[in-house]
């Protein structure tokens, strides 16, 4: 895969829970890219953006079973029950709201991904794409996503 853009962020190094009120801009690579490329994205509230986890080495990347966030009160699952940057193929989703799209720049909110991190994809988000039913999730999963994106008190 060829990275489509970078992250800019004022995230530089990894880190869990400050993505509250993040804005962020994706720059897409204009070698790639003309303007062409994003007309239409502005009459999206969200897009979906597709990143590599580029600083976590192969051998970091976990393939079986592990405690979250190392928290032996969290249950042991296995690395496709979380949401671990370090896991196979190192490959990153979020749902962002869209601030502005400029051109081949593309301003968004709540991007967990530091700056400098190679874009894979943007896909405009569409309610049709989201669940049809319910969603379920484990008590660990809520208790570790609480503070995920809660602004920080000042």
């Amino acid at each position: 895969m060829r990275p489509i853009g970078v992250v800019r962020s004022a995230v530089k190094q990894p880190s869990d829970d400050c993505w509250a009120g993040l804005i962020s801009t994706i720059e897409l690579d204009p070698d790639q890219f003309t303007v062409e490329s994003t007309a239409g994205l502005e009459h999206f509230s969200h897009v979906e953006v597709v990143f590599l986890f580029d600083r976590v080495s192969p051998e970091a990347v976990q393939t079986g079973s592990r405690h979250p966030r190392e928290r032996s009160d969290w249950p042991k699952v296995g690395i496709f029950a979380q949401r671990a940057k370090d896991r196979p193929n190192r490959i990153g989703t979020t749902v962002c709201k869209i601030g502005r799209v400029d051109g081949l720049r593309i301003s968004v909110r709540e991007l967990d991904a530091i700056d400098g991190t190679p874009v894979l994809d943007i896909k405009p988000y569409m309610e049709e794409f989201g669940p049809r039913e319910g969603v379920t999730q484990p008590s660990w999963s809520k208790e570790l996503m609480a503070e995920y994106f809660v602004p920080k008190a000042k």
